[in-house]
Formats: structure tokens, sequence, C-alpha cells
């Protein structure tokens, strides 16, 4: 799965896999189904396979987008300095534009969600409306305390260090590993699930492209702004998230204009992956109404 290799052919949904040379990336990229577009955006560390069931269901009503954040999953990136929040929205948008999509609404999970947001800004829908934003489990919240400096800080040294993504995909079986990085975000997935993950921290390349997002992320702007977006926007959070509780999700909601969220119950970080039905059904609801209800 590195840089130069081409997608697998077990590779989940790999049947409507494509490639798209757009500048400044050559983007891995899986497209299924017809009618309103819907864009999903997975978050850091993990690639199209994180919508492998979700993804199937939403084309069955919609014209369904995924793709790879760059130099993550199967998206090659040209220029390693734009894996930040607002270089990544930036390249997604003119992607966009390139190919035609217009979506309906943006999908994001984790730090997904606030790349959707950002993205939403800068995009419209065929009527000429902003895209509805759906997060799930969204990251919109600066790191607290003594994180919010020393975090930043250690990525930027490990991403600048050409043998960290070696080291971070050493040592011990992957999926195990997977396993225990899965488990500490409130979640469980199954053997073929964590399989996946396995393959991805144990790719070099991957590694090394969430290394550099996570070193350049900057959230400051987007949150400084959250009450003059006027997306519509809904936040779906996992009750047993341990990555980022509930509680980010309620805050944000009260600062944008036009929010609503739901708490699942049972779920963790990964809740998309855990029961894609529920998740899909809840989705549906959502995009088919014209304007979000409060819900809880």
């Amino acid at each position: 799965m590195s840089s130069g290799a081409d997608i697998p052919p077990d590779w989940p949904n790999r049947a409507w896999s494509r490639r798209v040379r757009h500048r400044p990336h050559d983007w891995h990229v899986q497209e299924m189904g017809s009618g309103e577009t819907l864009l999903l955006l997975h978050g850091a560390g993990a690639s199209t396979h994180s919508w492998r069931d979700v993804l199937p269901r939403l084309a069955q009503r919609h014209h369904v987008v995924a793709l790879d954040l760059p130099a993550q999953g199967f998206t090659r990136a040209s220029d390693r300095r734009r894996c930040g929040l607002v270089a990544m929205s930036t390249d997604i948008a003119s992607l966009c534009d390139a190919e035609g999509w217009q979506p309906r609404a943006i999908i994001g999970h984790s730090a997904g969600a606030a790349i959707a947001l950002d993205l939403g800004a800068r995009l419209t829908t065929p009527d000429g409306m902003p895209p509805m934003v759906i997060g799930l489990n969204a990251a919109l919240d600066r790191f607290e305390g003594i994180a919010g400096w020393l975090f930043p800080v250690l990525a930027r040294v490990l991403a600048i260090n050409p043998l960290t993504a070696t080291i971070f995909t050493m040592g011990g079986n992957p999926v195990n590993r997977a396993r225990r990085l899965i488990e500490g975000t409130g979640s469980t997935l199954d053997p073929a699930g964590l399989a996946l993950y396995a393959r991805l921290i144990s790719d070099r390349g991957h590694v090394d492209g969430t290394l550099r997002m996570m070193a350049q992320w900057d959230i400051d702007g987007l949150l400084d702004r959250l009450e003059s977006l006027t997306a519509p926007c809904h936040l779906i959070t996992g009750e047993n998230d341990q990555a980022v509780p509930p509680r980010v999700s309620d805050r944000a909601a009260q600062r944008l204009p036009d929010c609503t969220v739901t708490h699942l119950l049972g779920l963790g970080h990964l809740a998309h992956e855990e029961d894609p039905e529920r998740v899909c059904d809840l989705v549906e609801r959502i995009v088919s109404e014209p304007t979000p209800r409060k819900t809880s």
C-alpha cells in the first residue's frame, strides 16, 4: 500500500475505485449510485475502507463519493505540505469543481467532520445553497491543557523524522496493535475490520501521511468562526466515544447557528463501522428533511 502501489483487488469496494489526477494530488476516489451527491470524508489515519458498508447502502438512493485524504490510504500527495485542515479543504473543493460534484451533503468522521465544515463554506448545491454537513463524532475542539501545546509540537517532531513512520509500523502483531487502538476509542470491530486497520498501520506511507496531517492540523480558525457558518449541520455522536467525547459535539452545536445533535447509545468513535445500518438510516432521515430538527 505504498505510494506507488496499485489499489489491492481485495480492498473494500475496489470495483468502484478510480484515480483522479488533479493538482496537487493523485486522488483515490470511490464513486457509486445516482441521484443527489453525498461526499464522504474519513478521519485521520483511516481511508475509504471506513465507509465500506456505508457507501453501498447510501448509494441505493444517492450518488455517493468517498475519497482518501492526501497522503493517506491510496491518495498520493504531490505536496506533503498540504495536509492541514485548510489546505485539504481547499484542494478537495478544487477536486469537486473539476469533477462537477455539487454535494447535497458532506458527511465527515472525526477530523473529517472539521474538514467538512470548512469545505461546506467553499461549495454550493445545484440550487446555490451551502451543502448540509453531517459530522460523525466530529473532532471540533482544541486540545485541552498540556496537550494543547505538547501534542502539536510532538507531532511536528515526529513528522519531520524520516525514521518515525518506520518505527510506527514495527513491533508486534499489527492486528493486536490495531485492536488496542480501536478499543481505546470505545469501539469494537469484527476481525475483518481490524485486519483492514492492521494493513494501514503497517504501511509506512500511510503512517507518514497521518503524522503530517497531525503536525499541520490547526483548527483554531474554524472554531473561531463557528457562529458564522450558515450551512445546516447535524452532529451524530456515539455515547461510548473515548476519542472525541459527546460533550464536544454538544458544545459545538450550541455555537453553530443551524445545528442538531443525535446521541447513539452503545456505539463508540467508529459508530458507522460498528453499526452501519443504524447510522445510514439516520443519515437518510437527516438528508430527506428540508431543515434539520432538534433531536436528542
